[in-house]
């Protein structure tokens, strides 16, 4: 289902939110990722900011294929609420992340 890890959404919401990165080396971190990768990640932030519901994800996803016209990295950035929307993404599919949180959180990252 979601091609994306949750490690990896737990990682860009903390750096986003509150890291030690700058916008480029998260630019950098989206960047990298391969293109299934960043077509969840966007239609993840789209659920959770409502434009999709969580039984449309897979609508969400091609769609952030099909509309992508800038790279994912600076249509992301310029998202304003995006840990927020990461994580109502991550609730809406019911993934729960906390263990991964808690590492975080611990500075296991």
């Amino acid at each position: 289902m979601l091609e994306i890890s949750p490690e990896k959404v737990v990682h860009i919401i903390f750096q986003s939110r509150e890291g030690g990165w700058g916008d480029e080396e998260l630019r950098a971190f989206i960047g990298g990722l391969n293109e299934d990768e960043q077509a969840h990640l966007v239609a993840l932030a789209w659920v959770g900011r409502g434009a999709f519901e969580a039984e449309e994800f897979a609508e969400a996803v091609l769609t952030a294929r099909r509309e992508k016209t800038t790279p994912t990295e600076d249509y992301l950035m310029g998202m304003p609420h995006l840990p927020e929307n990461l994580e109502a993404g991550l609730d809406a599919m019911g993934i729960d992340v906390s263990d991964v949180e808690e590492d975080f959180l611990d500075g296991d990252h």
